[in-house]
C-alpha cells in the first residue's frame, strides 16, 4: 500500500456538502486534497443531455432492457427510465446493496454526486425542530439550537441563491433570497382560498436554490426555467458543486481533486489519539494508497459515510471510529411523501404560464405546533409541496386522433390539474438502521450494506392526516373530480437519508459532538446527512450545508491554534 504526500485537509465526497467544506478549507488557505469515489464530471463538458429535446433521442430516450437490468433500485425513483438523466445515477449491479425490509438508495457516484441531481428545495429548520427530541421524549437531544445555525444559514443563502418570499413565522425562519418565483392562477386562488378559510395555514412559492435575480453569481447566470436540471445546467441557474464551489476552490490553488478514489478507512492512531489519513482504493485500478492529513471531513454522504466510519477500526475503536455508544448505524431517516390529493379545476381556461417553472409551491407545517388547536394524535408534523398547471393537448384527443381535427386541437391546452402531496417526518429509532455485510463483497473487495428500516405508526398516522388534510383543502377552493393521494413507498425515496451518525452531547448516546466532531477523534468531522439528530419535515440540504460551513470554521481555528 503506497503512502502518499500529507495534506492540510482531506475532504471525502464532492456532493453538497463535499463541494463547500473543499471551498471553505481552500479559501483559508488549507492545502485539501478532495476525494471522490466516482468518475470526473467537469462543469458544461460533461453534461450530455443538457441541451437535447425529447426528438433528439432514439426511441424517446427509453432505456433498453439491458440498461434498464442494471438500475432496477434506482428506477424506484421514476428517474432514470429514460437517458436524459439516468448517467447521473449508479449501475445497481456494480454497487449493489441488500434489504431485510425495502430501502430505496439512490445514489450518484460523480463529481457534484447527487448536487446534480437534487430538488434544490432549501428550508432552514427551526428550534422547533431543534428542541423536538427532548421535548418530546425521543431519541437524545440535539447539542446545538437555531441560534447557532442561523448566521450560517446566512453565509450560505447568500453564496448559493435561494429564491423564495419571506412569511415571518417562527417555525419555518425567513433567510436572505433571491426574488421569488410567480405562481400561477390556480395556484394564486388556492393560496387565497386558504388564507380565507384557515388561520393557521400559508401557501407559498417554493424556496429553491436558483438565481432569480441580476445579482452577479461568480460563474453563473439567472434561471432560464429550462425545468431540464437534472442533467446538469450549462447557465448555473442552480446551485451545485460543479458550477459552484468545486470552482471556488480550484481557483485558490490549494484544491487537488481526486477522482475514482474509493475511501473505505479513516486511520486511527492509538498514540496520538487522532486520525492520520485515509485508506483509498483506485476504482479503475485497484490500487490501494495512504493520502495523510492533519483535518479530515467526511462528506460522503449519510449510509458510504457511516460505512467508512464502521470499517476504521483500531485498538481504541474495535466496533468504529467514535463508536462507544454503538449508536453508528442506528437511527436512520428519510421523509415519507406522496401523501395527499390530485384535482382538476374548472375555470381561468383563458390562463396560461410561460417557461417550465423548475419549482412548486410550499405549505408550511401546521400540525403540532405550539398553539393547541394543532395538536394531534402523532408527534411532529409534515408541509405540503405540489403545483397546478395545464395538461397538455393529448387529453383533448378523441375520435378526432388525426386529421383537420388534430391539427385543430393540439394548438389548445388542456385543462388545469393539481397536485398537493404531503411531505412527513420520521422519528428517529434505533432500531431503523444499516449494517456492513462482510460476507457479500463488491468488486473491490468490500462489505456490501444491508438496510433494515420501516415506517412506523407514527409515521402512517400522520399520513391519513396528511390526505384528510389536503383533500379538505381543495375541496374548499372549488376543485373537482379530487383523487387522494397515498403511495407509500419504502424508506429512502425521499432521497433524505439521515442519522446513522449522529450529533449529541454524550459519547455514550452519539457519535458527534455539537462541532461536528466524532467524540475522542478531534480531527475528524462529519457534515452531511449522517450527522443529523432528528429530520423536520424539511428538506435538508440547506442545513447540511450550513453546518459544514460552521464545521470548517471551527476546524481551520483549530487547525491553526496546532500550528502557532
Amino acid at each position: 500500500m503506497s503512502n502518499r504526500n500529507v495534506y492540510d485537509a482531506i475532504v471525502i465526497g464532492t456532493g453538497i456538502t463535499g463541494g463547500w467544506a473543499a471551498k471553505e478549507l481552500c479559501e483559508k488557505g488549507l492545502k485539501t486534497l478532495v476525494l471522490e469515489r466516482g468518475r470526473m464530471v467537469e462543469h458544461l463538458k460533461d453534461y450530455p443531455t443538457m441541451f437535447l429535446d425529447p426528438w433528439d433521442f432514439n426511441y424517446k430516450g427509453k432505456q433498453t432492457r439491458e440498461e434498464a437490468a442494471r438500475q432496477k433500485k434506482q428506477a424506484r425513483t421514476g428517474y432514470v427510465t429514460n437517458k436524459v438523466s439516468s448517467h447521473f445515477f449508479v449501475d445497481d449491479i456494480k454497487h449493489p446493496y441488500n434489504e431485510v425490509k425495502r430501502f430505496d438508495w439512490i445514489r450518484g457516484y460523480q463529481v457534484g454526486g447527487r448536487s446534480l441531481t437534487w430538488g434544490r428545495q432549501s428550508y432552514r429548520l427551526s428550534d422547533l425542530d431543534f428542541n423536538a427530541n427532548k421535548k418530546d421524549g425521543i431519541a437524545i437531544d440535539w447539542p446545538i439550537r437555531y441560534k447557532d445555525l442561523s448566521p450560517w444559514y446566512d453565509y450560505v443563502e447568500k453564496y448559493i441563491g435561494v429564491s423564495g418570499e419571506k412569511l415571518g413565522l417562527a417555525h419555518l425562519p425567513d433567510g436572505i433570497f433571491e426574488p421569488p418565483m410567480e405562481l400561477t392562477c390556480v395556484e394564486e386562488h388556492l393560496k387565497e382560498n386558504i388564507a380565507k378559510n384557515y388561520k393557521d395555514r400559508v401557501l407559498t412559492i417554493g424556496r429553491t436554490a436558483h438565481i432569480t435575480s441580476d445579482k452577479e453569481y461568480p460563474g453563473r447566470s439567472k434561471c432560464q426555467n429550462r425545468d431540464r436540471c437534472m442533467r446538469g445546467c450549462p447557465f448555473g441557474g442552480y446551485f451545485s458543486s460543479n458550477s459552484s464551489t468545486l470552482p471556488a476552490a480550484q481557483k485558490t490553488g490549494n484544491m487537488t481533486l481526486r477522482p475514482n478514489s474509493i475511501v473505505h478507512e479513516i486511520i486511527y492512531d492509538d498514540q496520538l489519539k487522532i486520525a492520520t489519513g485515509v485508506k483509498v482504493i483506485d476504482a479503475n485500478t485497484k490500487e490501494k494508497m495512504i493520502f495523510n492529513a492533519k483535518i479530515i471531513f467526511a462528506c460522503a454522504s449519510t449510509i458510504p459515510t457511516a460505512s467508512i466510519l464502521m470499517q476504521s477500526k483500531s485498538k481504541r475503536f474495535p466496533n468504529g471510529l467514535g463508536n462507544d455508544s454503538g449508536e453508528l448505524g442506528h437511527n436512520l431517516m428519510d421523509h415519507h411523501l406522496d401523501a395527499g390529493a390530485y384535482a382538476k379545476f374548472d375555470g381561468f381556461e383563458d390562463k396560461y404560464y410561460k417557461g417550465r417553472r423548475p419549482n412548486g409551491f410550499y405549505i408550511p407545517r401546521f400540525r403540532n405546533l405550539e398553539e393547541k388547536n394543532t395538536k394531534k394524535d402523532f408527534l411532529r408534523g409534515y408541509g405540503y409541496q405540489g403545483g397546478a398547471k395545464r395538461g397538455d393537448y393529448s387529453e383533448l384527443i378523441d375520435e378526432e386522433g388525426f386529421g383537420k381535427g388534430l391539427t385543430k386541437k393540439i394548438l389548445k391546452p388542456g385543462g388545469w390539474r393539481i397536485a398537493l402531496g404531503g411531505f412527513g417526518e420520521c422519528l428517529p429509532y434505533h432500531e431503523n438502521k444499516m449494517m456492513l455485510d462482510y460476507k457479500k463483497l463488491d468488486e473491490w473487495g468490500l462489505p456490501t450494506i444491508t438496510f433494515d428500516a420501516e415506517w412506523k405508526e407514527n409515521e402512517l398516522k400522520m399520513r391519513k392526516d396528511m390526505i384528510q388534510q389536503a383533500i379538505e383543502m381543495l375541496e374548499n377552493a372549488g376543485f373537482k373530480d379530487i383523487q387522494p393521494m397515498d403511495n407509500i413507498a419504502a424508506p429512502g425515496i425521499g432521497i433524505h437519508e439521515m442519522g446513522t451518525a449522529r450529533m449529541g452531547n454524550d459519547p455514550k448516546t452519539s457519535i458527534l459532538n455539537a462541532n461536528n466532531q466524532v467524540h475522542g477523534v478531534s480531527n475528524v468531522y462529519v457534515t452531511d446527512g449522517a450527522c443529523m439528530t432528528s429530520a423536520g419535515c424539511q428538506n435538508p440540504s440547506l442545513t447540511y450545508m450550513a453546518l459544514t460551513v460552521r464545521a470548517v470554521d471551527h476546524a481551520v481555528k483549530q487547525f491553526k491554534k496546532m500550528n502557532t
